[in-house]
């Protein structure tokens, strides 16, 4: 139990690191409430999945082909610097009557999904870190017990997800506006900031 709850941990570990869901989950709960944000959450929790099943599975090493790579990185660059511009554009925007659930939630869904799958680092995050537990564990525990610790290191990802939209729809509830609109905009800037550095990474892999 003990060894199951360490893993609970690591998978709040994984999740943590300021990053562009967190920045998107912010901005999302400051917007559009607790739901919104979460639902993000999850379409990014679905990606991490994803990866969890293509590093145990052994394939994930075809996404680091240069070609794979480059391709990911443009899609990245695409997807968050949209999401980016999108949001500091709508954030001069907000109002205290206007910050009320306006974005569907399959919109935030597939939003956090793509944001998290294009990330050529999440598949290098999962393949050191993930890579490397399940190396250690499948040495030591049976197909039963491997599917326990993915199932534990996904609930913390999911704890970390509920935790941020809860403290984004918080914050929205107790800001001014003026200092929501401040801490939008930022994330908006910050997103679009992830996105240029993906862009950049394209080009290195491409001209490489």
């Amino acid at each position: 139990m003990s060894a199951l709850i360490g893993y609970i941990f690591l998978g709040l570990s994984l999740a943590a690191p300021i990053g562009p869901i967190n920045a998107a989950q912010l901005d999302q709960g400051i917007k559009n409430g607790f739901w919104n944000a979460w639902i993000l959450g999850l379409g990014a929790a679905l990606a991490d999945a994803i990866y969890m099943a293509l590093v145990y599975l052994g394939v994930v090493h075809f996404l680091e082909t240069p070609f794979m790579k480059t391709f990911l990185w443009l899609f990245g660059f695409f997807v968050l610097t949209y999401t980016g511009i999108e949001s500091v554009i709508s954030a001069g925007k907000l109002s205290a009557n206007e910050m009320r659930n306006k974005e569907s939630l399959s919109k935030s869904f597939f939003s956090g999904f793509f944001m998290s799958i294009s990330n050529p680092l999440t598949i290098l995050f999962w393949l050191g870190i993930f890579g490397s537990v399940m190396a250690n564990a499948s040495a030591k525990y049976d197909f039963n017990h491997l599917l326990l610790i993915c199932a534990a290191i996904f609930l913390g990802i999911v704890i970390w997800d509920i935790s941020m939209a809860f403290m984004a729809s918080i914050a929205r509830k107790y800001l001014t506006p003026s200092l929501l609109k401040m801490i939008s905009l930022l994330s908006g800037l910050s997103l679009v900031g992830f996105g240029f550095y993906f862009g950049i990474q394209a080009a290195k892999v491409f001209f490489s």
